[in-house]
């Protein structure tokens, strides 16, 4: 029985096929063992990205809540709420695929923007807290969409190293074992039936 499960035909056909079979299975194995390496890649490179982001987010959150205490200590809490725009913020998050592996590659963001009719932060403090609480939401959603994107290439990663392992462990020597048996039985076939011919001229030449 073949490693598929079907039975191999005798002989030349089942020697044709096996070699076949081989030749497509070494050749699979060495393009997932290539998906693999840019799987693997692509996954470091978002990742050491991911952690870029996610120290900057840390960084400017601690950095703009430090100015929010001191501007809501000169102007109370009321200076905050009115250094609010009534806006939102946007974020687009741009798709990419890899090897088949759909994640998400950038995203794109768009600051809350304030009407000429709106105030201002009353004071410094509340600016400087403006600006660092902005950069620090969009580190986060960098942060997020990378590493959102390195956990899906590490699970499609750990797929491909199965399907692999799989094939150089099992499908792979099964097939040369196989192709091993049906040859050695070719050529003791061969072998006899040339004995054969040997002794049908034997006889003949008496």
């Amino acid at each position: 029985m073949s490693a598929h499960g079907s039975r191999v035909p005798a002989g030349r056909a089942g020697r044709l096929r096996l070699r076949r079979s081989l030749t497509i299975a070494l050749r699979g194995a060495d393009l997932l063992e290539r998906k693999l390496r840019l799987l693997l890649d692509r996954e470091r490179t978002v990742r050491r990205a991911a952690r870029e982001a996610g120290e900057l987010w840390r960084q400017k959150l601690a950095e703009a809540d430090t100015w929010l205490v001191r501007g809501v200590l000169l102007g109370g809490e009321a200076a905050l709420a009115e250094a609010v725009p009534t806006d939102r913020a946007g974020a687009d998050v741009t798709w990419a695929a890899l090897m088949g592996v759909r994640h998400p590659a950038a995203v794109s963001w768009t600051d809350p923007v304030r009407s000429p009719e709106e105030p201002v932060p009353p004071n410094t403090a509340l600016a400087y807290a403006e600006r660092a609480y902005r950069v620090a939401v969009r580190a986060a959603a960098e942060h997020a969409v990378h590493r959102a994107a390195a956990d899906l290439l590490a699970a499609e990663a750990v797929r491909t190293r199965q399907r692999v392992r799989a094939l150089r462990r099992h499908w792979i020597p099964r097939l040369r074992d196989e192709l091993a048996a049906v040859e050695l039985a070719l050529e003791e076939g061969e072998h006899e039936e040339a004995v054969r011919r040997r002794w049908a001229a034997a006889r003949g030449a008496r």
